[in-house]
């Protein structure tokens, strides 16, 4: 089972196309989307309407602090994250809402558990960013895997036999092999919105059989996004930041 792995669209068009046409020259069976379909860009009715589609062909799907903060304006959003998300919510039919407000908080597959941000409180947004933070959510699961997303930025941990946590270096394009030794944490790398210094599209794939993760960057039409935010008032910040993958 090869699953691909989406999180952070953000209502980025051009990024979540770009993704999903470098994935269709490639073996998958399963995708999975670590939540945050919203928020930040510029077409949200787009981006929902794809996720839609693809759990309907058996994607698997959960929800992110922005698709959560459409129907719950009171989640804590920085001043810019809120003006993005009140321009989104009257764009967003009926249906896109509701397919937002019932999406889970945590899915299972296999030997992986998903989620959008931290497993120990997934309802509290917490940020993984480094092997410390991974710890929480080590002790929340006996899974092989955990896939998150959130930060923004690819990291790679793992739990060995001993209990430590260890960060490993993320090398993209290459098939990482998963020790069966140890159980492994992955923030994945955002499809709209990198925060990691490369403005490409990130994704990752996971080879269940092979136990192998493999992070992945294509690129996109980045200006056409731009242009499409300032043209719609989305701040400018919002768009400037994604010239530089911020």
């Amino acid at each position: 089972m090869r699953l691909a792995l989406i999180t952070d669209v953000h209502s980025n068009r051009e990024g979540f196309s770009a993704v999903l046409d470098d994935l269709s020259l490639r073996k998958i069976d399963r995708f999975v989307l670590l939540g945050d379909l919203v928020g930040y860009g510029p077409d949200p009715e787009w981006c929902v309407a794809m996720a839609q589609r693809l759990v309907e062909e058996g994607a698997l799907a959960v929800k992110g602090n922005h698709d959560h903060a459409i129907a719950t304006p009171s989640v804590n959003l920085n001043a810019l994250a809120r003006a993005a998300i009140d321009w989104t919510r009257p764009r967003l039919n009926d249906a896109a809402r509701l397919f937002l407000a019932q999406l889970p908080m945590t899915v299972e597959a296999a030997d992986a558990v998903f989620v959008h941000a931290s497993l120990h409180e997934p309802e509290t947004w917490d940020y993984i960013t480094n092997e410390r933070r991974a710890v929480a959510s080590f002790r929340k699961t006996s899974a092989r895997l955990i896939a998150c997303g959130h930060t923004h930025r690819p990291l790679l941990t793992s739990l060995d036999s001993r209990g430590a946590v260890h960060a490993h270096a993320v090398t993209m394009g290459v098939a990482l092999p998963l020790l069966r030794s140890r159980r492994w944490l992955a923030v994945v790398g955002s499809a709209g919105q990198p925060r990691d210094g490369n403005p490409r599209a990130g994704y990752a794939i996971y080879d269940q059989s092979k136990r192998e993760f493999e992070f992945r960057r294509v690129p996109y039409d980045v200006g056409t996004t731009m242009t499409k935010m300032r043209d719609f008032g989305l701040p400018e910040p919002l768009a400037a930041r994604l010239m530089k993958g911020i």
